[in-house]
């Protein structure tokens, strides 16, 4: 494949190999393969001329645009499309014309292949299709390295989307599977390759099965939300897993589907982080949360109990009280039931 792909196709020489044969095994002085772009048609490929180029008035293969398999004209002289024509009434004073069109496989014209005399003579059964068959013969050489062009640049295409898709599943941290409909393993990434292996002695390789990897509640766990994937959900969850060499990991896993060129879901792409440091990290805040709450809880209501002492005190003394102190008595007082709102308030904050 790689030979095929790295192929050097010399088109130009073949093309003019063609040429010049055809002139030789139909004995005649000109011939050509002919290529038309807009109102110019182009001699690329060419024996007895030096022209290069013409107009589509003045072609002769013009007419092949009508559809014609063959067109021949055994006496230009004869025939009123070309009896005016300049290179018929001029140099080289063109008697003799046979062509057939370029014709591609999805139908699109590309020019002609051509003979061309300056003496009237016919033209036999056996030479129609030889020509017919130099036709066919231009169009493969055209096509085939257009094809081997076009081959080289979807392998290239694809060889780049290969190496992105394995630069990002390599540079992740997480570990990734990509699993066809019947749950067997397309592509893997190191890690999770490291990861089976290290914690179900595994060997990872394309073709593994998940029921190879997985058995009991957990193979039926994965069962269920890969179906649900391949349904066309995206499945995501964060679950705490215990292994059985002790170690304790959260994760934090992706189901998504996995969809072809057309839109078709051809597998999932299962995608595994793991959480465990942060998970970790959101304990301990929770428990010093708790810690503080209960801490708070407590101040608030130590706090509580001599305020609602001078509460206390404050009406025994404003039933008998001398005139002179009423004011500073508010006063306590006042303060006193500000620092009991807030002390409610942030009792009522913590539950």
């Amino acid at each position: 494949m790689h030979r095929f792909l790295n192929l050097e196709i010399d088109k130009d020489a073949e093309l003019q190999e063609m040429i010049e044969l055809t002139a030789e095994l139909l004995n005649c002085p000109i011939a050509l393969i002919t290529l038309i772009e807009g109102d110019t048609q182009y001699f690329l490929y060419k024996v007895g001329t030096d022209v290069e180029q013409v107009s589509n008035s003045d072609s002769f293969c013009r007419y092949l645009n009508l559809g014609n398999d063959l067109m021949v004209v055994t006496d230009t002289h004869k025939d009123e499309r070309f009896a005016s024509n300049p290179f018929v009434t001029g140099n080289p004073n063109v008697v003799f014309y046979a062509g057939v069109p370029l014709t591609t496989h999805d139908g699109h014209l590309l020019g002609s292949i051509c003979i061309l005399d300056v003496i009237s003579r016919e033209f036999t059964p056996v030479q129609s299709r030889l020509l017919r068959v130099l036709a066919k013969r231009v169009i493969q050489i055209m096509e085939f390295e257009f094809s081997i062009n076009l081959l080289k640049q979807q392998f290239l295409q694809a060889r780049d989307a290969e190496t992105k898709l394995r630069s990002f599943f390599e540079s992740s941290s997480s570990c990734h599977l990509l699993i066809d409909r019947d749950m067997g393993v397309m592509a893997y990434n190191k890690n999770m390759a490291s990861f089976l292996k290290r914690m179900y002695n595994v060997m990872l390789k394309q073709g593994t099965h998940v029921n190879q990897i997985l058995q009991g509640p957990a193979l039926e766990s994965f069962t269920t939300d890969f179906k649900q994937a391949l349904s066309g959900k995206t499945i995501t969850f964060e679950r705490e897993v215990n292994y059985k060499n002790g170690e304790r990991i959260w994760w934090y896993v992706a189901f998504e589907p996995g969809f072809d060129a057309e839109g078709k879901i051809i597998g999932i792409s299962y995608n595994a982080t793991d959480i465990t440091a942060r998970k970790v990290n959101e304990e301990k805040i929770l428990a010093q949360n708790s810690s503080l709450r209960q801490i708070a809880h407590m101040q608030s209501h130590e706090l509580r109990k001599p305020v609602a002492t001078i509460l206390g005190l404050m009406e025994v003394l404003k039933l008998d009280h001398s005139p002179e102190m009423t004011e500073e008595m508010y006063m306590l007082e006042e303060t006193t039931r500000e620092l009991d709102d807030k002390i409610r308030m942030i009792v009522n904050m913590i539950n």
